[in-house]
């Protein structure tokens, strides 16, 4: 032991792991800076660094992971165990634990310092030389409670060469050196001369290898004080620490001074042999390999101890399970003939009610059965057929010739070779008819359709495959076998069931004591128990192929079977079809050709329909001179004006007339020329024919502006004219826009592409339709005819009787159609809003078109509102072009106002509704978030589907509270409207935007 230079210093220490009850480790308070940087670093570097291979440098700094909170420490190698695990001490922190050579890194140079965690040794005290293990325990423990992880304060005295400190340790005014001694867990001794010392040196490490041999401590890890006092950064690890020199897999146990278990550690000097040391030391650890054994020995012991008991226990349940089952065999064996024809009779019984079911599905009669209607019946082709598709052909090149020939010379020779394909065409088409009459399509189609669903409900979805006469081969060898087979069982079952009945009519002369005479050979009684087992196993194998189903085999068999037939129903059903089409195709052909044979139609009845109409305008135009002469004379007779007036409304309501009847006209001919007469174009130019068919179908035509009655084109920004007229009977609004010559082609094309989308569909478009348009030869004007419906607009509604939930879904439902009609055709609306969405008769929705002389953009422009809340999308605000999800932002914001009539809107820093306020049906509230907050993902299709619009089919139950409520505010609304109604524009609003 040396004497410290710095004798009687006092350093402030915190304990961080105890040994025994006088020795442990402390970390100084002035370096906790320092161990937080370690650990920063540790972490750091450790997860990237390199695993420890070949012989580890006992006085090397490695890196360590601790396995109770998965960090990194710097520790040292106290012993090598095995190829694969090591113990080491963790050095900041003075535990130690056995990790795997995985778990123990490199670190850098710059880690590689003196360790934070110093090992003291408490002034003057020992452990007792007899201590038992519990008595080393607790003492451990109560050190632990006075040290571990609290401030104290050592007052040195000296140390040992290991670098062990000798010193005081105080906890304020208590001397935690004394409270150890009062607790009996150390004793206090005197050192007098080195003598002295050498000779308790020798005492202790006699007495230590005495007490290792004779009681073993054993492992740490069982004891009940597992993880107390030996922990890094606080956590404990459940190992205690392991002194250098007789550390051992097992965990650590008893540490004893020092200076009774090294030779050397003192300056004083010492007579112990270190050969003596290494000698005990050796048997320690060959102990403690012994008490390993023992322990190990013991568990087995007990385990083979513990697999007895439990086999006993099992013998016995078994034996008790034998005797039950000895009873139980022999009551049965007293009642067993009964039983068993108990058994038989019930499962005959069974049989029986089996045998009155078909049981056709096993061996896929039904499929037989479908084929024979198949191949009966069968529609396979028509010479007609054929000879038609091919003249058919023949003819519409011809057609397609004259379509594209430009000069009318070159068109009448193709008119002729057309003509002459016609005609036979005409013949071949008249065969064919005939010969399809006679067949009875009707009739095998529903033959056709019945099978297929009676087939699918019992086999269900059909997996497709390839068409092979060989499946339907396999299926009727498949099929014969199993036929074969069932009648054989069924005929032993039969033959048994007859034996078992004639042992019963032999039993009966048998046990009959009237009867005298004794049974002859033929009567004498068979083994009953075999008859009984015969005639069971008959009827159990029939049970089983009758009830069981068939096998994998089996299964593949018949699916492919009900594949191919399926597969020959559908191509039957697909051959009537195109039987059906062709039929169709050949009854127009003939009805529209007959009238037509080698010639053109006559466009006689449109030249005077435009004969009629200009001598009409010319009469209207006089009408408007007279009347204008007249009003501009000094004594013009009222009531001649208005006589004048009357005739020049019915001459106007009759050009109107006249040019529907036009359209119609024009409608036929153009149908005519797509189909049977492309030539017609090419013949008659002075019609104008094309400029109708590239106008989409709209008649677009030239109309002074007095003939329409429509007022001066005066400050038009601000005001558009409109005209309420009738045509057909049905009301009409002509509708006027400014143009010039740049802006009127824009107008008809974007006119001709509405018309053309709302065209493809009618009245399932969702579109408000184009009925004319007119263009003013005097003035820059352009005139739009469309229906008029007034009071129908979503505004007006509103104002006079809100539409109910139910009503708004039917109508909203009509607009998203409507929108998906314009964005199929790639036109965007741009102006949605309560002005232009119709509800016609409070149930079907239409869009109302929109401004044909502004662009997409420029109809976005103009914000519109509606209950407070902005119709324009938040992309357009920032300055995007227009696109579909900006008509269904718009289309949300209409749904919403409908779905919480007059309540206000709470919106968010962008004017976007918040949806969640209102109480709404969670299917329509999915639906407006979905086109409010995630537009970009939707489109009207989607919308059209959505759940709150897949209402149930059929009739609505009349409502008579509702008619009553409607009848009790008509007048109300009417009255409402006629505010609405004083001015024309708000009548342009509610069609035009």
């Amino acid at each position: 032991m040396d004497e410290d230079t710095h004798y009687n210093k006092v350093e402030d220490v915190v304990g961080s792991h105890v040994e025994d009850a006088v020795t442990f480790w402390a970390q100084s308070i002035s370096r906790n800076k320092d161990i937080m940087k370690i650990g920063c670093s540790l972490s750091e570097v450790c997860p990237h660094a390199n695993s420890v291979f070949g012989n580890l440098d006992p006085k090397k700094i490695y890196g360590g992971l601790f396995s109770e909170d998965k960090c990194w420490y710097r520790c040292k190698v106290l012993k090598t165990i095995s190829d694969e695990k090591c113990l080491v001490r963790y050095i900041d922190y003075g535990n130690t634990e056995i990790l795997n050579r995985s778990d123990i890194v490199e670190i850098p140079l710059e880690l590689q310092f003196s360790s934070i965690a110093k090992k003291y040794r408490l002034w003057g005290l020992q452990i007792p030389s007899g201590q038992e293990v519990t008595q080393f325990d607790q003492g451990r423990t109560f050190l632990g409670s006075l040290t571990f992880e609290k401030e104290i304060k050592m007052r040195i005295k000296a140390s040992y060469q290991d670098g062990t400190i000798i010193a005081q340790a105080e906890d304020g005014t208590v001397d935690i050196g004394e409270e150890v001694a009062k607790k009996g867990f150390a004793e206090k001794y005197k050192i007098t001369s080195g003598m002295d010392i050498c000779e308790a040196k020798k005492s202790d490490s006699s007495q230590l290898s005495l007490r290792n041999l004779k009681n073993p401590i054993p492992s740490w890890g069982r004891r009940s004080n597992h993880s107390t006092f030996s922990r890094p950064k606080g956590h404990f690890n459940g190992k205690l620490a392991l002194d250098v020199k007789c550390e051992t897999n097992a965990g650590n146990h008893v540490t004893f001074p020092k200076e009774s278990l090294a030779a050397g550690d003192f300056n004083l000097g010492s007579n112990v042999s270190l050969a003596k040391i290494k000698q005990d030391q050796k048997l320690i650890e060959e102990n403690e390999k012994l008490k390993i054994e023992k322990d190990v020995l013991l568990e087995n012991y007990k385990a083979l101890e513990l697999k007895v008991e439990q086999t006993a226990q099992e013998l016995q349940q078994e034996k008790a399970a034998t005797m039950d089952l000895t009873k139980h065999l022999e009551s049965t064996l007293k009642t067993c003939i009964g039983t068993k024809l108990k058994n038989l009779a019930a499962k005959v019984e069974l049989l029986k009610e089996i045998r009155c079911i078909s049981i056709n599905v096993h061996f896929g009669n039904d499929l037989s059965d479908a084929i024979q209607v198949l191949d009966e019946g069968s529609f396979t082709t028509l010479a007609s057929l054929n000879e038609l598709e091919k003249i058919w052909s023949e003819y519409s090149v011809a057609q397609e010739k004259i379509q594209t020939c430009h000069n009318e010379n070159e068109g009448n020779i193709l008119i002729a070779k057309r003509n002459e394909v016609q005609q036979k065409l005409f013949v071949a088409v008249e065969v064919f008819i005939l010969e399809v009459d006679e067949l009875p399509l009707d009739k095998r189609l529903k033959t056709l359709q019945g099978l297929s669903a009676s087939l699918e409900a019992v086999y269900g979805e059909v997996k497709e495959g390839t068409n092979s006469e060989e499946i339907l081969r396999e299926f009727y060898d498949w099929q014969c076998i199993k036929r074969e087979e069932f009648t054989s069982i069924r005929n032993e079952t039969e033959n048994s069931l007859k034996q078992l009945v004639s042992w019963f009519q032999s039993s009966q002369k048998a046990f009959d004591l009237s009867l005298e005479e004794s049974l002859t050979s033929e009567d004498k009684l068979g083994n009953i128990d075999e008859i009984l087992e015969k005639t069971e196993s008959c009827v159990c194998k029939e049970l089983e192929i009758s009830l069981i189903e068939q096998g994998a085999v089996d299964k593949e068999i018949i699916l492919n079977t009900y594949s191919q037939v399926l597969q020959k129903i559908r191509t039957e059903e697909k051959f009537i079809a195109t039987l059906l089409s062709k039929y169709n195709d050949s009854v127009e052909f003939k009805n529209q050709i007959i009238d037509c044979l080698n010639k053109s139609p006559s466009v006689d009845y449109l030249l005077s329909i435009k004969k009629t109409l200009k001598g009409l305008k010319a009469q209207l135009r006089w009408k408007l001179v007279e009347k204008n002469n007249l009003e501009d004379s000094d004594d013009h007779d009222g009531t001649e004006i208005e006589k004048i007036k009357q005739e020049i409304i019915q001459l106007r309501n009759s050009v109107f007339q006249e040019i529907y009847h036009e359209r119609e006209e024009y409608e036929k001919l153009n149908s005519l020329t797509q189909k049977w007469f492309p030539e017609l174009p090419l013949l008659y130019p002075e019609i104008g024919l094309l400029k109708y068919m590239s106008s989409g179908g709209l008649l677009t035509m030239s109309l002074e502006r007095d003939l329409l009655d429509a007022e001066p084109m005066k400050e038009l920004s601000s005001k558009r004219p409109l005209v309420c007229s009738e045509v057909n009977g049905q009301p009409v609004l002509l509708k006027g826009y400014s143009v010039d010559v740049d802006t009127e082609g824009r107008v008809i094309q974007r006119a001709a592409s509405y018309h053309r989308a709302y065209r493809d569909a009618k009245e399932e478009s969702g579109l408000l339709p184009l009925i004319f348009l007119f263009l003013c030869k005097s003035d820059p004007v352009a005139y739009l005819m469309v229906p008029y419906y007034p009071k129908a607009n979503l505004s007006a509604v509103q104002a006079s009787v809100p539409l109910t939930s139910e009503e708004a879904l039917k109508v909203m439902k009509g607009v998203a159609q409507g929108l998906h009609t314009l964005h199929k055709a790639d036109i965007i609306h741009g102006s949605l809003h309560q002005n232009n969405v119709f509800a016609l008769n409070r149930e079907q929705g239409i869009v109302g078109d929109f401004d044909f002389t502004k662009s997409e953009s420029q109809r976005t422009s103009v914000n519109m509102m509606v209950g407070g809340l902005s119709l324009t999308s938040p992309e357009l605000k920032m300055g995007k072009p227009p696109s579909p999800s900006s008509d269904l932002y718009a289309y949300g914001c209409l749904l919403l106002w409908l779905s919480v009539q007059n309540q206000e809107f709470d919106t968010n820093e962008d004017g976007i509704p918040k949806v969640d306020q209102f109480h709404l049906d969670d299917n329509v509230k999915s639906l407006l978030c979905s086109l409010i907050y995630f537009r970009s993902s939707m489109t009207a299709e989607q919308v059209l589907n959505a759940e709150c619009f897949l209402l149930p089919k059929g009739k609505s139950i009349p409502n008579s509270e509702k008619e009553i409520e409607y009848t009790q505010y008509n007048k109300e609304g009417e009255l409402k409207m006629e505010n609405l109604d004083k001015e024309k524009t708000r009548n342009a609003e509610a069609n035009l935007d």
